[in-house]
């Protein structure tokens, strides 16, 4: 099991890659283990003891914080549109009231700041069904709306822009990150790097290591975005240009007004 190495979960989306390819570049790769999962899965490993640490969904720590610890000054957050976190549907939002709409089974964050926007912010009800379709066009012939996250969201926003558009004419899109600044007037922290209390205790040198390198890793992701969207492997289906876009767009970081946000989240869960 490799017990004296630093076990992180690795969550393979484009708006990780800059951090993980500086991380792995330069970090102490001697000392770490990479574990590839979506947010879902990397979730259920961190709370079981199979990882150490890991960018986690911003739920899971604030169901769990009895376990975890947050690594400081480092989120997936927005201050605004976020462009990975879509709402695909047949009607306008305001027309979603009593209909069934299907959401993705990767991140249960995702899904519960879409009910916290539709039956919070807009007054809706809505039922929720989990769906493993990734094609929008399949989705949407059952549902009337269907939430995707991550690169799909990004595909499949693409394909509905280029060349599907006329088998979905009606499409309405919605990026959830832009709804909630836009009623809150504060960023959204989709996700955090978190770790288990134990693990501070038992790899604590590791852990340090590991905080000082991801801090280091931020940086320079910051100042590279061009030279990295080069080496992406989802520059086959964006465009470099698009790419340095997404990641601009993006905070790294974890501020006090990050924390006002993520409290807000936590009280609108208790109502959910």
């Amino acid at each position: 099991m490799n017990n004296g190495k630093l076990k992180i979960g690795k969550i393979p989306y484009a708006n990780l890659f800059p951090i993980f390819h500086h991380l792995e570049k330069n970090g102490n790769r001697t000392k770490y283990r990479f574990i590839k999962g979506v947010p879902s899965k990397l979730n259920r490993m961190l709370r079981t003891g199979e990882l150490d640490i890991s960018p986690s969904s911003s739920i899971e720590y604030l169901k769990h914080k009895d376990q975890y610890r947050i690594l400081p000054y480092l989120s997936i957050s927005s201050s605004g549109p976020i462009k990975s976190i879509l709402l695909f549907s047949n009607y306008p939002i305001e027309k979603l009231d009593g209909k069934t709409i299907a959401v993705s089974s990767d991140s249960e964050t995702s899904t519960a700041l879409l009910k916290i926007i539709l039956q919070e912010f807009l007054s809706l009800a809505c039922t929720y069904e989990t769906t493993d379709q990734s094609s929008i066009k399949d989705s949407l012939s059952s549902y009337a709306a269907v939430l995707h996250i991550g690169d799909t969201a990004m595909r499949e926003a693409k394909k509905s822009s280029n060349g599907n558009a006329k088998f979905l004419p009606s499409l309405h899109v919605y990026d959830l990150g832009e709804l909630w600044h836009r009623h809150t007037g504060l960023p959204f922290v989709f996700a955090l790097w978190v770790i288990r209390k134990e693990s501070i205790t038992e790899k604590n040198n590791l852990v340090q290591e590991l905080s000082e390198e991801l801090m280091t890793a931020k940086n320079l992701a910051l100042h590279s975005y061009d030279a990295l969207a080069t080496k992406a492997p989802r520059n086959k289906w964006i465009s470099e240009e698009d790419l340095v876009r997404y990641w601009k767009i993006i905070s790294y970081d974890f501020t006090a007004k990050h924390m006002e946000g993520l409290r807000l989240f936590e009280k609108y869960l208790t109502r959910i």
